[in-house]
C-alpha cells in the first residue's frame, strides 16, 4: 500500500516538472510572458501544495480508520497500558516489602 502511495507522489512530483518545462517553452516562444508563466507555475504549485496535503490527510484518515478496524491498539493506547503497569508493579513492591517486613517481624 506504502509503494502505491510512493508512486503517485512520485508522478505529482513528475507532472509538476512537466507542466514547469511546458510553461517554460511557452514563455521561450512568447506565447506567455515571463509574469504569466510565473503567475500559472506559482498557482499550480498552490494547487499542488494543497492536493499533496490533502491527499497526505486522506491518507492518514484510511490507515487510522483500518488500524481502528483491525483492533490494533494506538500510541497512547500503549502509553495508557504502561502507565497501568508501571502503578501495578509499584503497588505489588509495596505489597512485597511489606509482606516481607511482616514475615520477618514473626
Amino acid at each position: 500500500m506504502f509503494e502505491i502511495f510512493r508512486n503517485i507522489l512520485l508522478a505529482g512530483l513528475g507532472a509538476q516538472e512537466k507542466i514547469k518545462e511546458s510553461i517554460n517553452e511557452l514563455v521561450k516562444r512568447g506565447e506567455l510572458s515571463e509574469s504569466q508563466g510565473a503567475r500559472i507555475i506559482k498557482e499550480w504549485a498552490q494547487l499542488a501544495d494543497r492536493s499533496a496535503t490533502q491527499l497526505k490527510d486522506d491518507i492518514a484518515e484510511v490507515v487510522a480508520k483500518t488500524l481502528e478496524k483491525m483492533n490494533i491498539p494506538t500510541k497512547e493506547d500503549l502509553g495508557n497500558l504502561q502507565k497501568k503497569v508501571e502503578n501495578l508493579s509499584a503497588r505489588l513492591d509495596i505489597l512485597e516489602k511489606t509482606l516481607k517486613d511482616t514475615s520477618q517481624n514473626q
